[in-house]
């Protein structure tokens, strides 16, 4: 099993080091901005030093947005971060579902999602696997009801995208973790990557709240998050806070 977590973005391998983790996800540049990103200075020492990459694009894009001041370029920076992305080797990147506004029709929202990879296509393709990601909240969310992200894995799904599936945002979606690795692969055919996220909240909450997998404020059993993984078979990634992510890492290393 391979376990690593998501940190800071300016020395991630020594990050790696402090955490005994065998792999790696941050940002490229600002997940709050638009900004192209710059080669990553240790972008030629993750493969010598044996720490497998993940790239998380920036909380801003909205692929799936009717709005073509949002959506055009979130389509632009999704493809300059997976140039980022394959500069320094990654194995994927992590773009969340997105969603279209109250009132806006979904299909229209699938539909952006499906016309991104064909464009792309058209390209040669993106340079690494994009790994969408399931959401916590939002009525109108892609990937947030397992029936919205079939509709759009009919959509997208030939293409070869990837999944990333994320613990405490299903929970907080009211997907029961019991089961779940089954439920998405029978959707997706795939789960290429696994944020192993506990919850501060409730399950249904639909708030995303991420807490330490073992000894914080999390409310989802760490047996059952350990059962997913295991199930899942995928490499982990925790997003969780950082003073106990090296205790994450060491729980699931045991596991494994």
């Amino acid at each position: 099993m391979l376990i690593g977590a998501h940190v800071r973005d300016d020395d991630p391998l020594s990050a790696a080091r402090e955490r005994g983790a065998d792999a790696v996800q941050f940002f490229l540049s600002d997940p709050q901005g638009w900004k192209k990103p710059q080669r990553h200075p240790q972008a030629d020492e993750f493969a010598p030093a044996g720490v497998e990459v993940f790239i998380h694009s920036p909380y801003v894009l909205n692929v799936a947005s009717l709005n073509n001041r949002i959506r055009i370029p979130s389509r632009k920076t999704v493809a300059q971060h997976a140039e980022g992305a394959a500069e320094v080797g990654a194995k994927g990147l992590v773009v969340h579902g997105g969603h279209v506004r109250k009132g806006e029709e979904p299909d229209e929202g699938i539909a952006n999602w499906r016309k991104l990879f064909e464009r792309q296509a058209e390209q040669g393709g993106f340079p690494v696997p994009l790994l969408i990601e399931n959401t916590a909240g939002g009525e109108n969310a892609m990937a947030r009801e397992f029936d919205m992200l079939a509709r759009l894995w009919d959509a997208v799904g030939e293409f070869g995208a990837g999944f990333c599936l994320d613990t405490c945002h299903a929970y907080a979606a009211g997907w029961d973790l019991d089961g779940v690795v089954d439920r998405v692969r029978a959707i997706t055919g795939r789960i290429d990557l696994l944020h192993l996220n506990n919850s501060r909240d409730e399950f249904g909450s639909q708030r995303d709240r991420h807490a330490n997998v073992v000894g914080g404020d999390g409310t989802i059993d760490p047996e059952q998050l350990a059962e997913v993984a295991k199930a899942a078979g995928a490499p982990v990634i925790v997003e969780t806070p950082s003073d106990g992510q090296a205790a994450d890492i060491e729980y699931l290393h045991g596991l494994a």
